[in-house]
């Protein structure tokens, strides 16, 4: 039997974690889930551990000491994943933009042949509930800035919904991935890219937080411009 695992990282997220947490473990299939904290001051932490007495061999926790960046909490859990020996590896927040019953799809299109899953919010469509046109023109047109900059054929690339097999994450050098924003959800998928491994997106509909506050901020939105540049010029001087 595969062993699988969601890799959540959070940071202050005290208002949604049992529930995540609860709602991962009531699904048909058994997924395991890694907290990814970065010392979060509201207690976030804490609560997860409290929740191991309940679910000691499916629920685990890391805390880093400092607030440092998306990509780099989840390039930790990748490791993480790898060294407890995990078959398929989930990206998911734990906001409940993303809908933990969608975890099963990603799997099966990864049983099914895909070596990287997507769950994108533009496939089929603007599939996004509760967000200003701002954010949903921002996000929209940064995809189709990577599918320009980039070649990818894909049409969400800052997706944070995914599902990783275990050979992906051993092709990817992880310690060369840099990127700690959204530029970090466009460089993994770039590398798979490169890496020639099968990409297919699942259509999902995506919902933004009613709890919490987003970690979206203009520095964010920089790295991925240039970022995505970047990663090209790499590519065409062989240097990714």
């Amino acid at each position: 039997m595969d062993k699988r695992i969601v890799i959540i990282p959070t940071y202050n997220e005290i208002e949604n974690i049992e529930s995540i947490i609860n709602a991962v473990f009531l699904l048909k299939k058994t997924f395991d889930v890694l907290i990814v904290d970065d010392n979060s001051p509201d207690g976030t932490a804490t609560k997860v551990k409290e929740l191991q007495a309940k679910f000691s061999d499916r629920l685990f926790i890391e805390v880093r000491e400092k607030k440092s960046g998306l990509g780099t909490a989840y390039v930790h859990g990748f490791k993480w994943a790898l060294a407890n020996n995990y078959d398929y590896v989930f990206e998911m927040d734990a906001d409940f933009s993303h809908n933990p019953n969608d975890l099963e799809k990603l799997y099966e299109v990864c049983l099914e042949g895909a070596d990287l899953s997507i769950g994108s919010r533009y496939s089929k469509g603007v599939n996004v509930v509760n967000w200003p046109l701002s954010r949903v023109l921002l996000s929209y047109f940064a995809s189709v800035y990577v599918r320009l900059i980039t070649g990818m054929k894909i049409a969400d690339a800052t997706a944070g919904f995914v599902c990783y097999k275990r050979n992906v994450l051993e092709v990817i050098d992880l310690d060369r991935v840099k990127f700690i924003g959204y530029a970090f959800q466009i460089e993994m998928k770039y590398r798979a890219f490169v890496n020639k491994f099968k990409i297919v997106e699942v259509p999902i509909i995506f919902t933004d937080r009613t709890k919490g506050q987003s970690k979206m901020s203009g520095s964010i939105i920089k790295e991925a411009v240039f970022g995505v540049i970047l990663l090209r010029i790499k590519k065409i001087f062989n240097i990714l």
